[in-house]
């Protein structure tokens, strides 16, 4: 029987010293459902974020990620998740052909398929650059290229936007489009709101690490 939800928190709360950046989270999210996270600087949508993809764990409440627990399946949700944040993670020595290279040995994913990852992320004629040497914008479109070779089930984007230029933010645009043609489900944490609307069906805001609106 398939897992009733992709995502279910549980009176989630996350403690940084004495500052609580999340506060009793309760939300379940259908599998194969797009989800826009929404909130000022502050109220907590990174800190979600980084707890879905168990790289930081919550300090109260039970989280379960694709029908696995958050607490002892970390692994497990690894395997399946792909977040797409403000840090690249790349290795910087390496070129962009390197680095995927590099991560499809890790995942057991042939490599045949690099070149044109590479080219539809705009990266082919730099694919032999060191990424020491690409903007913001190149280093964005790598991790791009990463997240489609991992091709998870959960695809996590913190403002995925951010530091691409015209050209990059319709592909990024099509790219949500095609995740979620393809069943992933998807959170998108934006500040363009009415654009992450337009991309997403349901819509979940934060104010002061409290869910203010779910719809």
């Amino acid at each position: 029987m398939a897992d009733a939800f992709a995502l279910e928190l549980s009176n989630i709360s996350k403690r940084f010293g004495t500052h609580w950046a999340l506060a009793h989270l309760n939300y379940g999210l259908p599998p194969a459902r797009s989800l826009l996270l929404t909130g000022h600087n502050g109220s907590g949508k990174t800190t979600l974020l980084r707890l879905l993809a168990t790289a930081i764990q919550p300090t109260l409440g039970q989280l379960q990620v694709l029908g696995f627990s958050a607490k002892r399946e970390t692994s497990l949700i690894r395997q399946h998740t792909a977040l797409l944040s403000h840090a690249s993670y790349h290795y910087e020595d390496l070129s962009a052909e390197q680095n995927l290279k590099l991560l499809a040995r890790l995942l057991g994913k042939p490599s045949a398929q690099l070149p044109l990852l590479l080219e539809r992320v705009g990266l082919s004629s730099r694919k032999q650059s060191p990424v020491r040497q690409f903007s913001a914008g190149m280093r964005k479109r790598l991790a791009i290229a990463r997240l489609l070779l991992k091709a998870p089930r959960l695809a996590l984007l913190d403002e995925p936007f951010g530091e691409l230029d015209p050209s990059g933010i319709v592909d990024m645009e099509n790219l949500i489009r095609e995740l979620k043609a393809q069943g992933t489900t998807l959170i998108l944490a934006t500040h363009l709101v009415e654009q992450g609307l337009s991309l997403t069906e349901s819509r979940l805001h934060l104010n002061q690490g409290r869910i203010e609106e779910a719809s």
